[in-house]
């Protein structure tokens, strides 16, 4: 099976970037995996937005750092978000960044819309 394509959307990939190489790797490990169809050990869905959306979260420095993907839309993976968390309430997604994924779902699906929807007739 050839590995699925992976696009970035939005400033995603930018982000990784700048996340601490040690992080940079673990997510990138994670995309890998997902690139193939599976999935990490340390990724999970992100709840309320959809099973098929996951979360890689990773501790370095006492920093906390997430990279939000998903592969709801076959063949592809989408990476939605990564940010460095800056919120000290817990363990919780802050609603500005599950409002910034749910707008960059609409805009992975029209993406995938337009681009794999010829093929997948």
């Amino acid at each position: 099976m050839d590995d699925r394509p992976i696009h970035f959307v939005g400033s995603s990939k930018d982000d990784i970037c700048d996340f601490p190489a040690e992080v940079r790797s673990q997510v990138g490990h994670a995309l890998r995996i997902a690139q193939q169809g599976a999935k990490v050990e340390y990724a999970k869905p992100l709840k309320g937005i959809n099973p098929k959306t996951i979360e890689v979260v990773e501790d370095f420095d006492r920093d906390t750092y997430r990279a939000v993907y998903t592969v709801k839309l076959a063949p592809a993976v989408y990476v939605l978000h990564a940010f460095k968390k800056k919120s000290k309430s817990g363990r919780k997604t802050p609603q500005p960044d599950i409002d910034l994924i749910k707008t960059r779902l609409k805009i992975a699906v029209e993406h995938h819309r337009q681009t794999y929807e010829g093929e997948m007739k």
